[in-house]
């Protein structure tokens, strides 16, 4: 069985692991209303889309 030589140190462990975090979603402003909303997505507040309507609220 494999085992280290040596102590891993906190600095190799750290670059080992420095793509395992939360990433945040694309938010942005929507033009009609102002709210954040997820881009490429009907705004939730007032149901517009590239500036039309498309939600029934």
């Amino acid at each position: 069985m494999a085992v280290p030589k040596r102590r891993t140190s906190i600095t190799r462990k750290r670059k080992r692991r420095t793509h395992q975090k939360l990433s945040v979603p694309g938010m942005v402003e929507c033009p009609n209303c102002g709210e954040m909303k997820l881009s490429h997505r009907v705004c939730k507040e007032c149901g517009s889309y590239k500036g039309e309507d498309v939600a029934a609220n």
